[in-house]
């Protein structure tokens, strides 16, 4: 419902106020409440604009009782990109929400989508550490989670990346996951909200634009549906993690030189996670991709020493166990 006094006298977004009964407030209100655990938790919004993240930021101004703080980052990759900020500035000034601006401190360069998105998150996650928030949320909704599933789908992978984005990772949570694109662009139509396109979205070099443009002709898939698949797929991860912890505290041991893993029976899903944890140990931070995990349990199954990352990995025990320790500075062994 909404909040008493959420939009001051003299205010108006555009010409008409949400209603207070509208199915969205109710639906993302009950979403944000069941991903915080409260109704009235603190939340830094990631606000670039568009017109999935103004819905978002109007429809939490609306129906949220915590404190709110309108953040929209500024990559500085296109010229465009200040007015956007200034204008979701100007909404939250009219609407008494907190905003700020947050900037790289540094260019980016690379890659620039996930270099972009790495400095959104970093910058995004000391914001809300400033502030004292909670949550960060997102406004990834169902469309953008069916391209996130098919583009993973289309590189091969597992149980882990066909989960696709999920609606809690840590403090970040995504209350729209239930809701359309196209119902968030009506929100902001029918309450006559103010939002940008950003020209990206149709630049056809980026795989998630080629993917969004096939999907405009082809509606034999139910984005809802694809969430609800998604959710199954993390429900899966979220139970092999659970066994794989399980499993290691008994199968993963110390030696003098790094980690034993002593039992390599397993199912290949959960072997690759005690695989993956042993590496973890020797190496903190090391992140295999799954061609390269199976090439290196083929390669232990089959007897063979090899060498992923600074990992050196080895059967011992007549081939009933394997090794991994820190790889020696120089040496020919093979890089899986």
């Amino acid at each position: 419902m909404l909040r008493p006094g959420a939009y001051p006298t003299g205010w108006l977004p555009g010409v008409a106020m949400p209603d207070a009964n509208d199915e969205l407030l109710t639906r993302v209100g009950d979403a944000l409440a069941g991903l915080t655990g409260s109704r009235d938790a603190a939340l830094v919004l990631a606000v670039s604009g568009g017109p999935d993240s103004m819905a978002m930021l109007d429809i939490a101004r609306s129906c949220w009782a915590g404190s709110l703080y309108a953040t929209t980052v500024d990559h500085g990759l296109r010229p465009e990109s200040a007015d956007e900020a200034a204008m979701v500035n100007a909404y939250c000034a009219a609407a008494g929400v907190a905003h700020a601006t947050l900037r790289p401190p540094v260019p980016i360069t690379g890659s620039l989508q996930s270099a972009a998105r790495a400095a959104r998150y970093a910058l995004l996650n000391q914001h809300a550490n400033d502030c004292g928030a909670d949550f960060i949320v997102t406004a990834h909704h169902a469309d953008d989670q069916l391209e996130t599933m098919l583009m993973r789908l289309a590189r091969g992978s597992g149980v882990d990346g066909l989960s696709g984005v999920r609606s809690r990772n840590g403090r970040i949570i995504r209350p729209l996951l239930g809701c359309r694109k196209a119902e968030l662009i009506t929100y902001c139509e029918r309450t006559r909200l103010r939002f940008v396109s950003d020209p990206s979205n149709d630049n056809m070099e980026f795989d998630r634009v080629r993917m969004r443009a096939a999907l405009a002709s082809f509606d034999a898939i139910d984005p809802l549906m694809a969430v609800r698949s998604a959710d199954a797929l993390a429900d899966a991860a979220e139970a092999l993690d659970w066994m794989a912890d399980r499993e290691a505290q008994t199968s993963i041991i110390a030696d003098d030189d790094g980690v034993l893993l002593i039992l390599t029976s397993y199912p290949p899903g959960l072997l690759r996670r005690l695989v993956q944890r042993c590496l973890e140990r020797v190496q903190p931070g090391i992140v295999p991709r799954g061609p390269q995990a199976d090439r290196l349990i083929a390669a232990l199954h089959s007897g063979e020493q090899t060498m992923i990352g600074d990992v050196l990995c080895r059967p011992v025990r007549e081939g009933l166990a394997w090794q991994f320790t820190a790889a020696p500075k120089r040496g020919g062994v093979q890089r899986r």
